[in-house]
């Protein structure tokens, strides 16, 4: 099945810029959704000037802009917005994460804009929500790791908070973003109604911490840092090996009796201190010290493999790199090499929908800042001569 043709003819109107709202549209745009990008005259989406940069371009900003169109509205002038209001009415959805408040100023909020497409799907990405006290505050991925209690269970207990390596709330936000707006327009072919979708990246990052959040529900403690280790389930840990790390999960009483005599303590499937995991996580300490010393007299693959040869859970930790290696070696397509579109790999969706992975979806490069505006504006019905008028005018 060809992944490209999934959500062929429908089209997204996409305000939004930087990381969460623009790798909710990529994730559609994978798909075959048509995503017209709306940026700023001149400057365009500030992420255009993030590095790293390859050429002149910025990888951040083609990875999260892939598969788009790019159309140039200063949105402060009426006849821009008036143009946006013409689009939207061909649209099917609009994906905006301004500060609440800022798209009802510039006139292009959900009111603004069903007026004139009452099936709508107006999805709203913003810090904290379209409500409550902290509506107004700006809001990047650190502050929300660090506000939604993510950065206090990260990290090892004798050490500060820690964030996340990747910009997850980001991440996490643009996940749900684009699952909320399907889900919307699903129920659109049901009921013919549009709506606006108020989703929070603050909301989003407390629902993601499921094991944390059963921790506080149960014993109303706020979790604490233990590092790599499972706050529960032991021995759950990143263990040293003479080259590098492994991570071994023992994840229940059945592991643990073909664990013990795999690092050399066969008494141990008997011994009270280690027969259960509740007493085996009391007794985590001994526990690790044992299986430390027998890891560090290994390499990472003969710990891995084994722990492999047992049945029992276990990886390498690997680098980015070695990871991506390790996937295309894989030969499962995830990874597409550099190519003509494109002067640096590229990272397909996870999702296969049938068959192989659809390569395609990979081919077309970020736009150009402007590239199509002037087709999409023709579309529209704006004369050629009147583009290149408005263009001088700042308008485009």
């Amino acid at each position: 099945m060809n992944e490209k043709k999934l959500l062929s003819g429908l089209r997204i109107v996409d305000l939004s810029r930087v990381m969460s709202g623009p790798y909710c549209t990529a994730l559609l745009a994978d798909l075959g959704a048509e995503v017209i990008k709306i940026e700023t005259p001149v400057s365009g989406d500030d992420s255009r000037h993030f590095g790293p940069f390859v050429d002149s371009e910025s990888v951040y900003f083609s990875l999260l802009n892939r598969n788009k169109k790019s159309v140039t509205l200063n949105l402060k002038d009426a006849r821009a917005r008036e143009m946006l209001h013409a689009l939207v009415e061909t649209a099917d959805a609009v994906v905006e994460n301004f500060r609440p408040g800022v798209a009802a100023r510039l006139g292009v909020g959900y009111d603004d804009l069903k007026a004139r497409n009452p099936g709508l799907v107006y999805l709203s990405i913003s810090g904290f929500g379209q409500s409550g006290d902290f509506r107004g505050r700006p809001a990047y991925d650190l502050i929300i790791q660090a506000m939604s209690g993510l950065m206090s269970t990260t990290g090892r207990p004798d050490q500060e908070p820690t964030c996340v390596g990747d910009s997850v709330a980001d991440l996490v936000t643009g996940l749900f973003g684009a699952w909320s707006l399907m889900a919307a327009l699903f129920a659109r072919e049901r009921d013919g109604q549009g709506r606006q979708i108020d989703l929070s990246m603050f909301d989003a990052m407390l629902a993601l911490q499921i094991t944390s959040a059963s921790r506080l529900f149960a014993t109303d403690v706020a979790p604490q840092r233990v590092g790599n280790r499972h706050p529960v389930t032991s021995p759950v840990d990143c263990f040293e090996a003479s080259d590098g790390w492994a991570v071994i999960v023992v994840s229940n009483d059945g592991f643990f009796r073909r664990f013990a005599p795999l690092i050399g303590k066969p008494e141990w499937v008997d011994d009270p201190r280690f027969a259960t995991n509740a007493a085996r996580a009391r007794h985590e300490p001994e526990l690790k010290a044992a299986i430390t010393a027998w890891s560090r007299a290994r390499t990472v693959d003969e710990v891995v493999q084994a722990c492999l040869e047992a049945d029992i859970p276990a990886g390498p930790v690997w680098d980015l790199k070695q990871a991506h290696a390790e996937a295309a070696r894989q030969g499962r397509g995830l990874v597409v090499p550099a190519g003509a579109a494109r002067a640096w790999p590229f990272v397909l969706q996870p999702a296969v929908f049938g068959g192989a992975p659809d390569a395609a979806a990979a081919t077309t490069a970020d736009p150009a800042l402007g590239q199509h505006t002037e087709a999409v504006l023709q579309e529209l019905g704006v004369a050629p001569g009147q583009i290149d008028g408005l263009r001088a005018e700042g308008v485009l």
